[in-house]
């Protein structure tokens, strides 16, 4: 006979026998940059917002690394003619709960679109096209738009979809943020969120597609560029985005990190307001308000846009993780501008222009922009204020955090702002930053200043309905170019997008719009 253990060897020996049958759980840990200002999906279009929420909920159609449409909820999209859409759904997809996936569900959700209120930015224009949706049997559904719509493929990548029992009549965005009803098919559930500090994900075990091969997720928010470095390197996350780019060149030489780089679709731009007559921050040398506004004059912003060393920018500031931005569109958008010589950097020309404008002895600004919403903002926004105050504008700088930036730029409290923008379409970016904002037509939620030029609406809204390649093409670049020579924005530098893992943990698929997502990271082993 065996001599009987005692009781607490006995516990833990049978502790240790449980430890070894149960599988080791996989936690990916992230640091990330940017908080979603909410888990809301339909709250706020921007990439942070949406990195966070598509891993609970899905669209019918997501927009892969590739920048392409790839099925969701879908199955198919067909063209029936330049009015109707036919969408296959998705069959025996349920939502966390329990709740099926149905076709009512995809008309109750682009009808909320348009609707949730006090957000910064609304995925409308996704959903402006739409005139009804027929329900043919329970897989199939029929999209009819008021005009064609050549974007629809990816429109209807955008929204993501809810469901009519679990979230109607009327969702609070509040509700979605304390978990009450983040209830999606995504291949991950809410476990816990607190705002700007993390997001706490389960894999989602019925799941209708592949299992995700992370059995937690936790989405730390790092605003700080050294602190998520520094979390790296001391094993606290296994994944940051942002690289600072004073890191890049160590941590490529450290055989513990792996870095993953790629040329963005993000584009950083600077928002003059042009519109209003007067405007809040701009004033005499003295700091006396000025009678009228400079931005509202052409010669003005062309000053500003010829005092930026864009090169000397990309070179030293970024370390050539960045290039001179030439237009309002990324390098490999469709239909961009073909051709371009780089926007010229001429000082003299730049004191010329706003002499001819009537300020010989310039004027005072102040530019906001982002502290922590991409790689060295609070510095380049220094740069520009540097530059700037060369050719006689004297600029002073206020960098804020995204959330209050946003806000506050959303309610035209800004003379010049700088932010950024993604898109695989020259024509997405005309259509939600510079057409006259008009919230019936979904045009302009991004317009935060209230830019309006027929020269760009005009030939932006006539793309907007041709179905016609070349034909939409030589409308785009003709609405483009009359916002280049108005400079309603200027265009400052194209981002090149960056990550770093620990190699014995993580390999990422690094995605050209800048999502930081469990959905593109995999064990390395």
């Amino acid at each position: 006979m065996r001599p009987m253990l005692p009781a607490a060897a006995l516990a833990v020996a049978m502790s240790l026998a449980g430890a070894t049958e149960a599988p080791a759980q996989r936690v990916l840990t992230i640091g990330a940059q940017t908080p979603p200002s909410a888990l809301d999906p339909h709250y706020h279009n921007t990439t942070n917002n949406t990195s966070a929420v598509r891993h609970i909920f899905e669209g019918l159609f997501e927009v892969s690394t590739e920048a392409k449409p790839e099925p969701r909820l879908a199955e198919s999209l067909r063209l029936i003619d330049d009015l109707t859409w036919e969408v296959k759904l998705r069959a025996g997809v349920r939502f966390h709960d329990g709740t099926p996936f149905e076709a009512e569900d995809v008309a109750w959700t682009f009808a909320r679109v348009p609707t949730v209120p006090n957000s910064p930015a609304l995925f409308t224009p996704n959903v402006r096209s739409i005139a009804s949706i027929d329900i043919i049997d329970p897989q199939t559904i029929r999209i009819h738009t008021r005009e064609p719509n050549p974007l629809m493929p990816f429109d209807l990548a955008g929204p993501a979809i809810l469901s009519r029992r679990v979230h109607g009549p009327s969702p609070a965005t509040s509700d979605f943020n304390s978990g009450k009803l983040a209830i999606g098919t995504g291949p991950y559930r809410y476990g816990a969120f607190a705002h700007n500090e993390r997001l706490e994900l389960a894999r989602n075990t019925e799941y209708w597609g592949p299992a995700e091969p992370w059995d937690r997720v936790v989405i730390r928010y790092i605003a700080q560029p050294g602190s998520r470095s520094a979390a790296l390197l001391a094993g606290e996350v296994d994944i940051i985005d942002y690289v600072p780019v004073q890191d890049v060149p160590r941590l490529e030489r450290d055989q513990r990190f792996a870095v993953f780089k790629i040329d963005s679709l993000t584009y950083v731009y600077l928002f003059p307001d042009s519109m209003r007559d007067t405007s809040p921050f701009v004033a005499d040398k003295q700091g006396r308000p000025l009678p009228r506004n400079p931005l509202a004059d052409r010669r003005v912003r062309e000053a500003l846009s010829l005092a930026i060393p864009r090169q000397a920018i990309a070179e030293r500031l970024y370390s050539g993780l960045a290039r001179p931005a030439d237009q309002f569109a990324a390098p490999v958008a469709e239909h961009r501008i073909p051709d371009l010589p780089p926007l010229p950097y001429d000082q003299a020309r730049a004191r010329a222009l706003l002499a001819e404008a009537g300020y010989p002895d310039g004027f005072r600004l102040t530019v906001h922009g982002p502290n922590g919403f991409f790689p060295s903002d609070d510095n380049l926004l220094q740069a520009l204020a540097q530059a700037f105050t060369r050719i006689g504008v004297e600029t002073q700088v206020e960098a804020l955090p995204p959330a209050t930036l946003f806000t506050r730029a959303t309610n035209r409290e800004f003379s010049l702002f700088m932010t950024y923008f993604s898109s695989a379409f020259t024509l997405n970016p005309l259509r939600q930053v510079v057409m006259t904002r008009n919230a019936e037509l979904g045009h302009g939620p991004f317009n935060r200043q209230r830019y309006s030029n027929p020269a760009v609406d005009e030939p932006a809204q006539q793309a907007l309905v041709t179905m016609d390649p070349e034909r939409r093409e030589a409308l785009t670049q003709q609405a483009a170019r009359a916002l280049l020579e108005d400079k309603g924005v200027v265009p400052v530098i194209f981002l090149r997008n960056t990550w770093a893992t620990r190699r014995d943990r993580v390999v990422f698929d690094p995605d050209p719009y800048n999502r930081t997502s469990a959905l593109y990271a995999r064990p390395a082993q």
